[in-house]
């Protein structure tokens, strides 16, 4: 079982109840075992992070990014973040929130390669 921060709780919760349009959008086409029966969690904690979606069978981390991943900041919190996830044995994968609108299926078949 993974470490997390318990205080990281109830922002979870929130999170999950306001998943944004891109988050809804693929959590609609992973939820309930959809891709090769593994199930996926969203906006879980692990460690001191939340992670958008995971599936703790494939040992896989899905991070959906709006537009603040895109600045030197949000670049460096990513790769502290990603670097984490693979210290402790998980693969992260990252889309834009713009290529889950243009590319769904290309997202879908890059997971199912992860899976």
């Amino acid at each position: 079982m993974l470490s997390y921060n318990k205080n990281l709780k109830q922002f979870s919760r929130e999170l999950r109840k306001n998943m944004t349009d891109a988050e809804n959008v693929l959590w609609s086409r992973i939820r309930g075992k959809q891709i090769k029966s593994c199930q996926f969690y969203r906006q879980k904690i692990i460690g001191n992070y939340i992670a958008d979606f995971y599936s703790p069978k494939a040992k896989l981390v899905i991070e959906l990014d709006g537009g603040q991943h895109y600045n030197s900041g949000g670049k460096e919190k990513d790769a502290q973040r990603d670097a984490y996830m693979a210290r402790i044995g998980l693969k992260v994968l990252r889309f834009s929130d713009r290529d889950v609108f243009e590319n769904l299926d290309g997202i879908l078949e890059e997971i199912w390669a992860q899976v």
